[in-house]
């Protein structure tokens, strides 16, 4: 199955599927199969199953992206079981003397017993590291890391001290082969069959500890492996034996170059596996048989040829790959190909340093292209970024985006724009702008853009212009429009963002309206204030002549006829006397409260410990009288205030305090706080307060106390007082810009704290 991918970050969108895949997708799934794309260089990392303990096994649940997946992982543990019957034949055959196990074929190399235990060891590390429990990939890592060793071991001892010595093979096998059979044999661990066991158990372990980073590494390896297995191979079907011996080292059997290729067959599958989403747009064996050509060609043709000219285009594939270091690595594979094409045959003692010569410039040549390309997908990479994070913000923003060129024609319609103005983007891309005008501007345009085009002036580039816009069903609406060039090369596009405000139009005519409305509202109430404060003011005064009558004429029937009238008629005159003198005082706070209203506050910096200080002067025959005391508890500070005004707070605040307090000796506190924070959570800062010891007042009444005339102890008998004094103490307060409350409990005591210009916060205070 091929697949290739959309890839960009974290998206990805499946570009080609089998056609079985799709019946499976629509028969399970019940949903179309995903949209058909082809855009290089775009990817979606699959879902990789999460590591050690968190990494969960198939439940059964059969996925579009998952079904893959477990192919890949089940050929993967297919192919390490294989390995492991095909090392544990061969060491049978070393154990049991059995020749023919060990060569395959007479007179062909033979299978080395250390060949034979690394493909028992790496086939019990693939099929491991593809299940999730935590052992198993600590086995992996185990025999993985023991082959590894063993092949380089090898390596080192054919570098070191040569063809002759077999030192690695027979440490292990003259333990438990006669000495005879191992001589008959011969041979051992070849250089070629060494290099593949290191290098892709070595990507095996890289992919356990490192999974992020290591999947591109074990997809080139086992190109490289597959490459070599299969060099082998060729070798022996052509009968050319520098295919599958290198130099005068040990040769690489056929067997082992069958299990070699099924080994990187394995690890193609595991890599897939691990993240099929890598996978290139282009099919994979593709680089695959260019590895295979570019190293058959430089093996059976002579080492001055440019032969690593065919390893160009593997460094080109990677122009297909989603991970831009790809070309890095097929420029590092295409490095390792050309050592072993140069080292796997004799040379010639004359021309040794003008071949090496060769492949260096060649391998220099592929790592230029190798940066070349990477910087190109790099580039391409940030750009394809830029065009889908532009792309996203156009289609994703509310406002309507309009792209045209110097002549008026739309390039660009996204779909704030179709739900703005009605066209779909196939009825506007390609015609002029000014289908989206009504008259004038539609008439208008032309023109502008054929003097933009004469002169270059711009006149509205880089303003923001409100004009009108032309629905597809004739609707002309309100908008603004904001245009800005762009420039790319010699030609020059603008870029139009419209914004319908038709409802900001709407409401700035509501506003309009109501402003309209609030000014005749405000100049009424002006009116009706005034008429209301005159009103008061001739009422109290015309309600004073008749209350004198009353007044004066109830004294002087009491003093003329006082000895004529029996007892209740006394008792009814002396009661009209003091109803009427009750009546005046009603009138005179009414008066009074009026002109609170009108008159301007006399404000300067005063001393509020003075003002206390004067009024407890004043008061001094009634606290004398009540046996009470009024203290100052700490220093009040000065403010700016009406003085006259805030000497009638304290007085009326003090006097109620001593008034309604039923204690033998009644106690008033004054004091100032910086920063208060009531019960209820409320917070002011510079507040004044008036504490007593009296009766309290319930809660149910913390507001009624504060009505004009509203008394919670009164009596018809009684002259004390109106009921109207904390009325024109809210007011002076509320005149000052401040708040006033209280906090009070039955039997104990009430507090009343005000400010001064500043209230508390989320209170109003009443005017």
């Amino acid at each position: 199955m091929n697949l290739a991918v959309l890839r960009h970050h974290h998206i990805a969108v499946p570009l080609k599927f089998d056609i079985p895949h799709r019946r499976s997708f629509r028969k399970k799934r019940g949903t179309a199969p995903p949209c058909l794309l082809s855009i290089p260089r775009f990817r979606k990392r699959w879902p990789r199953e999460p590591k050690e303990d968190t990494r969960v096994q198939d439940q059964g649940n059969v996925d579009l992206q998952d079904q893959p997946r477990r192919h890949y992982r089940a050929f993967a543990i297919a192919v390490g079981c294989l390995m492991f019957l095909l090392g544990v034949t061969a060491l049978a055959g070393w154990l049991l003397q059995v020749e023919i196990v060990i060569s395959l074929v007479p007179g062909f190399p033979s299978m080395a017993f250390n060949t034979a235990l690394c493909f028992v060891l790496s086939g019990v590390g693939l099929a491991a590291s593809t299940l999730a429990a935590r052992r198993f990939r600590v086995t992996a890592t185990i025999t993985a890391g023991l082959a590894a060793a063993i092949a380089a071991a090898r390596l080192v001892e054919i570098v070191t001290i040569g063809r002759t010595f077999h030192n690695v093979d027979v440490l292990i096998t003259r333990f438990l082969v006669p000495p005879d059979f191992i001589a008959k044999i011969g041979g051992g661990m070849g250089p070629n069959t060494a290099l593949v066991f290191l290098i892709a158990n070595l990507s095996l372990l890289l992919s356990l500890h490192m999974e992020k980073k290591s999947q591109v590494v074990q997809e080139l390896t086992s190109y490289v492996v597959v490459t070599l297995g299969m060099i082998a191979l060729a070798g022996y079907v052509t009968d050319a034996e520098q295919g599958y011996r290198w130099g005068p080292y040990a040769a690489m059997a056929l067997h082992t170059a069958i299990g070699i290729v099924i080994f990187g067959s394995g690890l193609l599958a595991r890599s897939w596996w691990m993240q099929p989403a890598n996978r290139a747009q282009i099919p994979l064996w593709i680089p695959a048989a260019v590895c295979f050509t570019g190293l058959l060609v430089d093996l059976y043709t002579p080492l001055g040829v440019a032969n690593g000219i065919l390893y160009v285009p593997l460094v080109l594939t990677a122009l297909w790959f989603g991970n831009r270091n790809a070309p890095l690595f097929f420029a590092f594979a295409c490095t390792v190909l050309l050592m072993l094409g140069f080292f796997a045959v004799r040379h010639n003692e004359a021309a040794f340093w003008q071949e090496i010569a060769n492949r260096t410039i060649t391998a220099a040549t592929l790592w230029l292209i190798a940066l070349l390309v990477y910087y190109f997908m790099r580039n391409t990479h940030h750009l394809e970024g830029e065009r889908v994070r532009f792309g996203a913000l156009v289609r994703g923003t509310p406002d309507a985006v309009v792209v045209i060129d110097e002549r008026g024609t739309i390039k660009n319609f996204n779909p704030a724009a179709e739900s703005m103005f009605g066209y779909s983007p196939q009825e506007t891309i390609g015609r002029n702008i000014k289908m989206l005008m009504p008259e004038p501007y539609h008439s208008e345009h032309d023109g502008y853009l054929a003097h933009y085009r004469q002169t270059g002036e711009e006149r509205i580039i880089g303003t923001t212009r409100m004009v009108s816009g032309r629905r597809k069903n004739g609707i002309v609406f309100p908008i603004d429009v904001s245009i800005s060039a762009v420039v790319t090369g010699h030609t020059k596009t603008f870029v139009g963002i419209v914004r319908d405000i038709s409802e900001r139009v709407r409401q700035e005519e509501r506003m309009k309206t109501t402003l309209s409305q609030l000014e005749a509202y405000t100049a009424e109430l002006e009116r009706s204030n005034h008429d209301l404060d005159e009103f008061a003011y001739i009422a109290s005064h015309d309600l004073k002549e008749p209350l004198r009558g009353l007044h004066n004429h109830s004294r002087f029937l009491l003093e003329d006829y006082e000895d004529k009238l029996d007892e209740d008629g006394v008792r009814r005159l002396n009661r009209l006397v003091r109803l009427s003198q009750r009546m005046e005082k009603l009138v005179n706070d009414l008066l009074y409260f009026s002109r609170l209203g009108r008159q301007q506050l006399a404000v300067k910096r005063t001393d509020i410990g003075l003002i206390v200080k004067d009024v407890v002067a004043t008061m001094e025959l009634l606290l004398e009288e009540r046996h009470a005391k009024v203290i100052i508890d700490g220093r009040l500070p000065e403010v700016v205030c009406d003085a006259p005004r805030l000497t009638e707070v304290f007085r009326n605040l003090i006097t109620n305090a001593i008034k309604y307090n039923d204690k033998p000796a009644p106690l008033v506190s004054i004091g100032y706080l910086d920063r208060f924070v009531g019960k209820d959570g409320t917070v002011a800062r510079n507040v004044f307060f008036v504490k007593d010891n009296g009766k309290g007042i319930p809660q149910e009444f913390h507001e009624d106390i504060f009505r004009i005339f509203k008394r919670l102890e009164k009596s018809q008998d009684s002259d004390d007082g109106t009921g109207a004094g904390l009325t024109f103490v809210r007011k002076i307060i509320a005149r000052h810009n401040g708040d006033i409350w209280l906090e009070s409990e039955v039997g104990t005591g009430t507090t009343f704290y005000f400010t001064l210009g500043k209230k508390r916060e989320g209170q109003n205070a009443a005017a």
